[in-house]
């Protein structure tokens, strides 16, 4: 794999962007390409496009498409759905691994070629106030915006898509009945269109499309054709996201999502470089963003010790929530289990998830959930506010009650609790 290539100051002079540094900041945080140019916080990948009959093979399939959200800086390109910003010269691919630029243009290398398909719960993403026991066909391609140490599905977010997919064998397509009978193999060679995931969508039964398991904002225009489709024919979509994108690309996803978890890697700057090679102010943006567009909100917290778990920190982090997103947004703290990266440090201690499920009510938030903490009483139970009523049930990703009516109220004391629960 081609080393990366990491962008300062200077090297943005010299790729002739010294007149625009500061011309670009982005939203109410301090973020843009005059903090990324000034930090060197970039990784890219030099020289590394696709180029012969590999980048012939990609655009013959349709898996390679001009990208959206992106500047031209003279000679050079710069990506802006995400603040990761990266800038490239002719030949670059971007940190995120599907971004290239060649021929004068930035280019997605991740169109209609998911790496993962599956059918899931809904609660499975997890959301839990969105069309509970329903089912959403979730799909992802290969890349990340982020470079997490914990990354359960690293597999296929710390891959390019040329080292997931196949061009050196015929093409296949989903049968038109949505069958999922498709090993490792078929997927390598699967193209699957907007318009198809929303046939396989309907014909599995599925309530929603949900872009997950890698991050969505790597496949951005993937993920926005389907979407556009999927909402055309009634479906709903559904993102679990680390929510690191810029406010245009936002805005425009916002008009076609129906849900989004959030996940939260931390509340200080230092810890998101530190565990994630990212910034916490563009997702605090993006938390207010969605919030305030009214796309049903949920935020996940992966409780790593050492990283992530100081209880100040999650006292703040509540508090903020409280205060900027509201009482009803639901809150899932998730167990940390060793892998990828991080495999010496151990589990989260059940004793932590439970502190933090107190400090987060204690800071008025209604909702709060434990996620992997099998043992934990409780943990996946949904309770009315005012009768105090278990309203939704669940064991691991299975509902196992429903005690609303039809409209989302308590059938105890007939409150109207906070969720979609129509489709």
């Amino acid at each position: 794999m081609t080393e990366p290539r990491r962008i300062g100051r200077r090297a943005a002079v010299k790729l002739g962007v010294a007149g625009t540094l500061g011309a670009l900041g982005v939203g109410s945080f301090a973020y843009g390409l005059s903090t990324t140019a000034r930090e060197g916080a970039v990784d890219v990948f030099s020289g590394d496009a696709p180029s012969g009959a590999l980048w012939d093979a990609w655009r013959g399939r349709g898996w390679a498409r001009e990208a959206r959200h992106y500047r031209v800086l003279g000679k050079n390109i710069q990506c802006q759905v995400c603040p990761n910003e990266c800038l490239l010269r002719p030949e670059d691919r971007g940190r995120c691994r599907n971004k290239v630029h060649k021929e004068g243009k930035l280019w997605t290398l991740a169109y209609a070629n998911p790496v993962s398909l599956h059918v899931d719960p809904i609660e499975k993403k997890p959301l839990f106030h969105f069309l509970p026991g329903s089912a959403a066909y979730s799909l992802a391609t290969a890349g990340c915006s982020f470079r997490c140490k914990n990354c359960q599905n690293w597999e296929i977010s710390q891959k390019k898509p040329e080292e997931l997919k196949v061009v050196d064998a015929p093409a296949i397509r989903i049968p038109r009945q949505g069958s999922l009978l498709l090993g490792p193999d078929a997927i390598a060679r699967l193209t699957l269109e907007p318009e198809e995931v929303v046939a396989a969508a309907r014909a599995t039964g599925s309530a929603s499309i949900a872009y997950t398991y890698a991050e969505p904002t790597s496949f951005f225009e993937y993920m926005m054709d389907t979407a556009r489709a999927a909402r055309a024919a009634g479906i709903k979509n559904v993102a679990v996201t680390n929510g690191y994108i810029f406010r245009e690309a936002r805005a425009e996803l916002a008009k076609v999502l129906d849900a989004v978890n959030v996940d939260l890697k931390g509340f200080d700057e230092a810890g998101y470089q530190r565990l994630n090679a990212g910034k916490l102010a563009p997702v605090l943006e993006t938390l207010v963003a969605y919030r305030a567009a009214g796309v049903w909100l949920e935020v996940s917290y992966l409780v790593v010790p050492g990283y992530a778990d100081d209880l100040g920190m999650l006292a703040r982090l509540c508090a903020w929530m409280a205060r900027e997103l509201g009482p009803d947004v639901p809150l899932h703290f998730l167990r940390f289990m060793p892998q990828y990266q991080l495999k010496h440090v151990p589990p989260t201690p059940l004793a932590t998830l439970r502190e933090a499920a107190r400090i987060a009510r204690d800071a008025g938030l209604r909702f709060v959930y434990l996620g992997n903490a099998r043992g934990v009483a409780d943990a996946t139970v949904t309770y009315c506010p005012d009768c105090r009523q278990a309203a939704l049930e669940r064991n691991g990703y299975l509902l196992v009650t429903n005690a609303l009516d039809g409209a989302g109220r308590c059938r105890g004391c007939g409150r109207a609790l906070p969720g979609v629960w129509v489709k």
